[in-house]
């Protein structure tokens, strides 16, 4: 499915900023070996959110290499903090290289394991907060970082549309109410997570939320 006509995405591609050599490689690596990142259009909205809130502390739910945090980091002050969370030491380990050598390793901590589990040994308020996890966990999530979201900051939800695993359609068929069992959509456990955290955010009155069609959709949810 696209989500943007070819011409919009090339407008939107277009309107990225410049990346330094080290965002570039990874984008390569990413493609050699088949990592779905965020892409320069959602990274560059991941640095721009960051810098429109004053962001001193980021955490991600699921960082892969490194490429979406390289994005937030870019965009910190000297001492603010990003957090990564990967369950492949292999991984964490590119990641780490990858910030060392665009100099922000000093303001990002690799937590290797479950994020879930990792998120309940830090404190509040955090200014950003990414999931980009595995999408049934979503929700999960959600709960387990919500009250620990700075007021005035805000949640981005990478794949709220698509990401070659859920079914976008019976995603908003469960959005606007209706039943995706009855029109023979494929509503398995990562389509029903996605769904779930979509309805749970967008109800919750601690949150506004908007969906913002980039990459392969992003929510975007400010705490109130």
């Amino acid at each position: 499915m696209e989500l943007l006509p070819e011409q919009t995405e090339r407008f939107v591609r277009a309107m990225a900023p410049d990346r330094d050599e080290v965002l570039r490689e990874m984008e390569v690596h990413g493609e050699e070996i088949g990592f779905p990142t965020v892409g320069p259009e959602v990274g560059a909205f991941l640095g721009l959110a960051a810098e429109m809130v004053d962001a001193e502390r980021v955490f991600e739910f699921g960082s892969g290499f490194g490429y979406s945090a390289y994005w937030f980091a870019e965009a910190l002050p000297a001492d603010g903090e990003i957090v990564l969370t990967e369950h492949d030491p292999e991984e964490l380990d590119q990641a780490r290289e990858f910030l060392d050598r665009g100099g922000y390793a000093d303001r990002a901590t690799f937590e290797d394991g479950d994020a879930l589990e990792t998120i309940e040994r830090y404190d509040g308020p955090f200014d950003v907060v990414l999931i980009d996890c595995h999408k049934d966990g979503y929700p999960d999530a959600l709960d387990a970082v919500a009250d620990k979201v700075a007021e005035g900051g805000i949640v981005v939800a990478d794949n709220a549309m698509e990401s070659g695993i859920q079914d976008f359609r019976a995603i908003l068929e469960i959005v606007e109410g209706g039943d995706p069992d009855a029109d023979g959509l494929a509503a398995d456990d990562q389509t029903l997570g996605i769904a779930e955290y979509l309805l749970a955010v967008r109800d919750d009155p601690d949150f506004r939320t908007a969906a913002i069609p980039l990459g392969e959709g992003i929510a975007v949810s400010c705490r109130t």
